[in-house]
């Protein structure tokens, strides 16, 4: 073949090739190509080797402007040595005074590029080795990224998809929500006085020595698999007061939910991390032996202050992990003089700041997310020296029935990176239908903070003006707004109303009150009393004013009143951020003795005290009574703690509680 004059290729005369075929030739004219050879081939001669040139290496984490950290000083490779050695001292068993063998990556992935019999990697080998699992390595992922974890999540654990928006949805198995009753704290000597025990205490007590035998059980399971994830982080935005936390775990989905929940490392602070303050040991896939001393079911979650070491056992579900820690804060920060708080935060253009306590249903989230507002934090805070901070790096929201008009910025921020836990969807088009309670009710996302718009980076803002207690009172006898002292402010914090409606399966229609002291009682370590003293010291030492706003029922109770507009709640919330509400006149209520103004802008006038809005008189007086029956109720366990040297701010929060 010969080409033509437009390149084509031609029979050459004659030619013949192998096995009998025409030899092709080819030809082409001066300056031209028959072929495009302008690119470079590539470097490579194998796949693997292509694969290998697909992910370039990351930069070394050196400390930057000369910082001289725990490894600044050693080469790449002891420093490696060192965090392994760290990690190994973690997972080392009691009993036989050793940690695994620990190397890092992924045992399933292959080395890139041809084998090399002398190469080594980075790892350490405990001294002695004196059991089977000291025979083989455990390999660590270590700090791993959300796409890292996104590929290890859909490889290996079943029920990890992508969804349509980007997050990694996952199951948490057959426990959907918290363990309250599974979970309990290590009483020793230092606890025995310093934790709140008893009647009404959230704090289950276990003995060391079963903390010892579950620990000793969760790390040799941990030891047992040929990887672990590691994640090194941080709580609390606060730099004086920062907690390093190292979270050990088996399963992506959960390093991935602390990578978001706590507060992410740079690289320069992750090198110089050394050794954490407190450590997890997420065993969650494995059960407790419910033959151990004080274990009531498969679960356990333990909290050994003196060690600084929490334990996970018989329960998959994350926020565990996130409520633990918050427990653990509620009693490192006291001793500081810090004050931990379950509550949102917000700040004003002008650096005015608000605290927001409620719980569930009662508008917390919707309340502190405010656009005209930044944003600190949603759930836990410290307020210390120098002002309010944050505590986590991320959100947890809550997703059932979640819409894109009720809620943006959630929904906005559920993209790639989010965790959606046990959420329904498409199984074609991965759509998450919000509203599908198939799994359970309690639906979850967990995302960076630095997912909602107006987030402020870092999450710390100066001294709050306003503390904002919430309450849904579904008895429809609370003001919709009612200023507090300083006596009414602690009273209200320590008992921690709302009132919820049952649902109609259970036969109940009356509203229920719950009661949840400091406004999160499952999470407090020391008695609620002591916490409402740092609050009212904080208050008056800043001039910090108290609120109580209902955003429940109006006009009567839940059946024959309506809920109270939330535009009217914005209103109010408005009025206190600008300091207008301070400037309104204001008359005082019976029984609750609440200070309620006699106008609000945008608020009709009428439903601020809430006889008004009854037609029948003698109903809300005697539903007044009632509720106020159910608080005296409630705080007759809180009645004989003494505040102080004498009794005398005890009798004035006594006081400031309802009289009839």
């Amino acid at each position: 073949m010969a080409a033509n004059g437009n390149g084509e290729v031609k029979l050459a005369n004659g030619g013949t090739g192998r096995n009998g075929l025409a030899k092709i030739q080819t030809q082409k004219k001066d300056n031209e190509m028959c072929h495009d050879d302008s690119a470079q081939p590539v470097k490579a001669k194998t796949i693997d080797e292509l694969h290998s040139l697909q992910r370039k290496k990351s930069a070394p984490n050196t400390p930057i402007n000369g910082n001289q950290g725990a490894f600044a000083t050693v080469s790449e490779e002891e420093r490696q040595k060192q965090q392994l050695q760290s990690i190994s001292a973690s997972l080392a068993s009691l009993t036989r005074e050793t940690g695994p063998k620990v190397v890092k990556g992924d045992p399933a992935r292959q080395p890139d590029g041809p084998k090399i019999s002398h190469e080594s990697h980075p790892h350490f080998t405990p001294t002695i080795a004196v059991s089977d699992s000291a025979l083989k390595f455990t390999h660590v992922l270590y700090n791993l990224s959300p796409a890292e974890l996104y590929e290890q999540a859909i490889k290996y654990e079943k029920g990890s998809f992508i969804t349509s928006s980007g997050a990694l949805a996952t199951l948490s198995g057959a426990k959907t929500g918290r363990s309250p009753k599974d979970k309990r704290v290590v009483r020793d000597d230092s606890t025995e006085d310093e934790l709140w025990w008893g009647k009404g205490s959230p704090n289950i007590e276990m003995d060391e020595h079963t903390f010892l035998v579950n620990r000793e059980r969760a790390v040799d399971y941990l030891n047992s698999l040929d990887k672990v994830f590691v994640n090194d982080q941080f709580l609390n935005w606060d730099p004086e007061n920062c907690i390093k936390v190292r979270i050990v775990s088996a399963r992506a989905y959960h390093s991935l939910f602390m990578h978001n929940m706590c507060i992410r490392p740079t690289p320069e602070e992750l090198e110089n991390f050394g050794t954490p303050d407190f450590t997890i040991y997420n065993a969650g896939q494995f059960p407790c032996n419910r033959y151990t001393h004080y274990m009531t079911s498969s679960t356990s979650i333990d909290i050994n202050l003196a060690r600084r070491e929490m334990v996970i056992l018989g329960t998959q579900y994350a926020g565990e992990m996130k409520k633990g820690l918050f427990s653990v804060m509620h009693y490192l920060m006291p001793k500081r003089q810090i004050l931990s708080l379950h509550s949102g935060c917000n700040m004003g253009k002008d650096g005015d700041v608000a605290l927001f306590f409620g719980l569930s249903g009662t508008g917390k989230t919707t309340l502190s997310t405010d656009h005209n507002r930044y944003l600190i934090g949603d759930d836990e805070h410290c307020w210390g020296e120098t002002g309010v901070s944050n505590i986590e790096g991320g959100c947890y929201a809550k997703c059932i029935d979640l819409s894109k008009e009720k809620e943006p910025d959630i929904w906005n921020a559920i993209k790639f990176g989010t965790v959606l836990e046990n959420v329904v969807f498409d199984e074609h088009t991965r759509e998450v239908d919000y509203a599908d309670k198939s799994v359970t009710e309690n639906t979850r996302a967990a995302y960076p903070i630095e997912y909602i718009p107006n987030a402020k980076i870092p999450c710390v803002g100066p001294h709050p003006k306003n503390v904002i207690l919430l309450a849904c009172d579904a008895f429809g006898v609370l003001p919709p707004v009612s200023k507090l002292s300083l006596a009414q402010t602690m009273y209200h914090f320590i008992s921690g109303y709302t009132a919820l409606v049952a649902g109609t399966e259970d036969g109940i229609k009356e509203p229920q009150a719950t009661f949840s002291a400091c406004f999160g009682a499952a999470f407090i370590m020391l008695h609620p009393t002591k916490y409402a003293a740092m609050l009212a010291s904080k208050m008056q030492k800043h001039g910090a004013t108290g609120w109580l706003v209902n955003t429940g029922w109006s006009g009567g109770s839940y059946g024959s009143g309506s809920r109270i507009k939330l535009a009217y709640t914005r209103k109010i919330i408005d009025a206190i951020h600008s300091g207008s509400l301070l400037k309104a006149n204001y008359r005082k209520t019976g029984v609750f003795g609440l200070e309620i103004p006699t106008e609000v802008e945008g608020v009709p006038s009428e439903i601020l005290d809430p006889v008004n809005t009854w037609s029948n008189k003698k109903a809300y007086t005697e539903t007044l009574l009632k509720l106020a029956g159910l608080f005296k109720k409630n705080f007759e366990v809180f009645m004989n703690y003494k505040i102080g040297k004498d009794n005398k701010q005890t009798e004035e929060i006594l006081a400031a509680g309802p009289n009839y």
